[in-house]
């Protein structure tokens, strides 16, 4: 299909009139199978930027940059941007709407496969990005388990996933608790569906996470500690002994003798503990991993 001439730095992709016509000049239209709902309200997109708090000398991952809306924002304040785009139409549009900036660089691949030293080596860089919701969980686990996570995350999220991400013992799910290891999630502000075109079924959120500066355990030991936190959610209705017991395949009494280690009552549930308790039982179980049988 020929593409007539446009100025496509005219081209307002927050005005729904000028990001149809442009998708409809390159044949194209919202893909569902890749979560496409392009940001057409100019005050999120804003409010998206301001709380990555950019300079000038930062770097900047963005991952499912689409039509390039928030990517062009992104290369007015960052030293570089790094745009990462899988299907392959829209990588050809991206092409054309930021492709002349000398900051961005493109990258098609899925957002899974990337792995950031590639891209910063060992420096320290910003993620930002509007993320596709059939995805949202992977991706938080991708990149801040790589061995250059981010320092900081703002992301676009299904709103009830940005408030189980920031819930506080008592309404934790695993979700929560592995975000809340890494770092200090926060919502930014709620953002409706009628700021996307086509607009989803449900609202968003602008999620930030503060990731901290170190991880207080190994790769292996992180894989040992959610498995006690998985354990613990295996079974939701039940107290958390039960969970624990039939999960990890120990005997009731050790169960509750670690939990007792931990200073955590027996009968609670896996939703009311805060992540220094997961920690504390995590270390009780490690204690009797490695005590010697007798």
């Amino acid at each position: 299909m020929a593409v007539p001439n446009i100025n496509y730095d005219a081209i307002d992709l927050t005005n729904m009139r000028d990001l149809r016509n442009l998708l409809y000049a390159h044949g194209m239209r919202p893909n569902k199978a890749f979560g496409q709902n392009f940001l057409i309200d100019r005050s999120v997109l804003q409010q998206i930027v301001e709380a990555a708090e950019i300079n000038a000398n930062e770097e900047v991952l963005e991952v499912g940059s689409g039509t390039g809306v928030l990517t062009r924002e992104l290369a007015q304040e960052a030293r570089r941007v790094v745009a990462v785009e899988l299907e392959r139409d829209m990588l050809t549009l991206l092409e054309k709407t930021v492709g002349d900036r000398p900051n961005v660089e493109l990258v098609e691949r899925n957002l899974l496969f990337i792995n950031p030293q590639d891209h910063f080596e060992h420096r320290p860089y910003k993620l930002v990005a509007n993320l596709p919701y059939y995805i949202t969980a992977p991706t938080f686990r991708h990149f801040l388990e790589s061995q250059n996570p981010p320092r900081l995350l703002v992301v676009m999220v299904q709103l009830e996933v940005a408030q189980r991400i920031v819930a506080a013992p008592g309404d934790l799910s695993v979700l929560g608790v592995s975000i809340q290891f890494y770092g200090k999630p926060r919502i930014v502000s709620k953002v409706p569906a009628q700021a996307f075109y086509p607009a989803p079924k449900v609202d968003s959120a602008i999620l930030r996470i503060d990731v901290n500066d170190e991880t207080l355990l190994t790769l292996e030991e992180r894989d040992r500690f959610f498995r006690v936190v998985q354990a613990g959610f295996a079974e939701k209705r039940k107290q958390l002994h039960n969970s624990l017991t039939h999960a990890l395949h120990y005997k009731n009494e050790v169960v509750r003798a670690c939990l007792s280690q931990a200073g955590i009552e027996a009968n609670r549930r896996a939703e009311m503990l805060s992540i220094e308790e997961w920690m504390q039982l995590w270390r009780a179980f490690e204690a009797l991993r490695t005590t010697p049988a007798e």
